[in-house]
């Protein structure tokens, strides 16, 4: 199980929302590269970075971020917000970036999503985001038609061998993960699942480690990092038992 602390980039800093809702903001540091440092120095494997303009603008806002944040620290980094045309992707990996994260585009553009497979394989993480178990698009501003489960199995059709996946109900909420509906999606795909939303203690990630799917392989975790509940090797003891 890998632990990914996020970092989330709105207007150049780094904050979180709650529940996706961009009216509802917190700033927790003025340069997201500072928080970077801290959760690397602390043991982070991996991080995990949004960018929360571009995931409305639909092209990438804040690459200069991304840039500093890469140079800062010595594990890998995955970026997603925005990623919609070949050119953004390229952008986001020449910035520093070992994963992509494509959301609406994947969703929405299966010739699009098969160029970026063909060109960067298991680079390419699919970001499959539910609310009440049904995909949320555009930055999470819009509902989908589709079931969770059946995105994952059809994009899982398709070559995608890691998805990276949101419950929005309780995602910046502390009030614990939609464990039962990760599973659910798990069970139907092969591909690796990123679990995020909703880990508010040590018990979250001690659930997550001992109940979540063999092809779960990790979770993210944003505000409870920023709010000191645990420190990130606690967060990585507690996930992997």
């Amino acid at each position: 199980m890998i632990l990914y602390p996020a970092i989330d980039i709105r207007g150049g800093q780094a904050v979180r929302l709650l529940q996706g809702d961009y009216d509802r903001e917190t700033v927790y540091d003025a340069d997201p590269a500072d928080a970077a440092m801290r959760w690397a120095g602390e043991g982070a494997e991996f991080l995990h970075v949004v960018d929360l303009d571009g995931a409305k603008a639909g092209e990438p806002r804040n690459l200069e971020a991304v840039r500093r944040i890469a140079a800062a620290v010595g594990c890998p980094i995955q970026v997603g917000g925005g990623l919609r045309d070949s050119t953004s992707v390229a952008a986001v990996l020449e910035a520093g970036a070992e994963r992509v994260v494509i959301g609406t585009a994947a969703l929405r553009d299966p010739e699009f999503l098969r160029e970026m497979l063909d060109a960067y394989g298991d680079r390419v993480v699919v970001s499959v985001d539910a609310k009440n178990g049904r995909v949320a698009l555009q930055g999470w501003t819009e509902a989908g038609e589709k079931e969770a489960v059946e995105a994952v199995e059809e994009l899982s059709s398709r070559g995608v061998v890691r998805f990276l996946c949101t419950a929005i109900e309780v995602d910046g909420t502390m009030e614990g993960p939609a464990i039962d509906e990760l599973n659910r999606i798990a069970a139907g795909t092969e591909a690796q699942l990123i679990a995020s939303g909703g880990v508010g203690t040590l018990a979250d990630l001690e659930l997550v480690g001992r109940v979540a799917a063999p092809n779960i392989e990790g979770a993210i975790v944003g505000r409870a990092l920023y709010e000191q509940r645990f420190t990130v090797a606690e967060a990585i003891q507690a996930l992997r038992g």
